[in-house]
């Protein structure tokens, strides 16, 4: 009779997947962190202070070095756990095979793939607390609320931890993930409310604002740093959720099935 494998408790399990990645990471952290924290800073330098200079008054009650720096707080989140469940679960998948070692220790595929979005959801979460440690020192973001930012971030990188892991299970060439990047994300980056307002977006085009995962996640950065709620957050939080479980879901079917062949 075939013995029924026995595994450990479900948060040992998770928790080995994170832990295995956070030793990694950590081996590199001047040249893996370094990247990733300047670029938006830089940006915000380029830009808000470039362009904010010739902006009038206010961008939804902001000024606009302030409104560029609460969208940049999310695009951090975003591009962190982009990269790491595209480029980064691809070549532990196909290069490295680092994922047939995992899968002979007493944990299931699926535990495996929990284990990316948890870890790609704890970058968001540690790359939007940094930069918005940064804007908070140099006086950019002072409301107190802006606490609760690297919660946001964390849930911004669980959204696009699913959605790059749905990406990868396509993905057969690793030069293809350009399209991911480019045809997505950086037109995401633009008509997500970071850089102007969706307000002054055409009717047409808002819809397909309100259809990108980060929309939501930066306008409830900017209610959180405005200290101000709207009743369109419930929507926002809404999304978010369903989002995450839909994407998710499709994630972890098309996933498994490549890593168990």
């Amino acid at each position: 009779m075939k013995k029924t494998p026995t595994y450990p408790p479900l948060y040992k399990r998770l928790c080995g997947v994170w832990r295995r990645h956070f030793a990694v990471y950590t081996k590199n952290l001047y040249s893996n962190a370094f990247p990733p924290f300047m670029e938006p800073l830089i940006f915000l330098a380029a830009v808000g202070l470039g362009i904010g200079k010739f902006i009038a008054g206010t961008v939804e009650g902001f000024q606009y070095l302030e409104f560029l720096a609460t969208g940049l707080l999310m695009t951090s989140a975003m591009y962190t756990s982009a990269f790491e469940c595209s480029y980064g679960t691809f070549i532990r998948l196909e290069f490295d095979k680092v994922y047939d070692g995992m899968l002979a220790a007493p944990v299931t595929a699926e535990n495996l793939i929990t284990g990316e979005i948890i870890w790609a959801g704890t970058k968001g979460l540690f790359f939007s607390f940094a930069v918005l440690a940064v804007m908070a020192a140099f006086g950019i973001i002072t409301s107190p609320y802006s606490a609760f930012t690297p919660i946001i971030g964390f849930a911004t990188g669980i959204m696009f931890a699913v959605l790059s892991l749905l990406v990868t299970s396509y993905v057969k060439n690793i030069n293809h993930f350009n399209f991911y990047f480019t045809g997505l994300l950086s037109p995401m980056f633009f008509f997500s409310g970071v850089i102007f307002s969706v307000g002054d977006l055409p009717q047409s085009l808002r819809a397909v604002s309100e259809a990108l995962p980060l929309t939501h996640t930066v306008r409830i950065v900017r209610m959180c740093c405005a200290g101000k709620m709207s009743p369109i957050i419930m929507w926002d939080f809404a999304y978010i959720a369903i989002f995450t479980v839909i994407v998710g879901w499709l994630a972890m079917h098309r996933l498994r099935k490549r890593l168990v062949n």
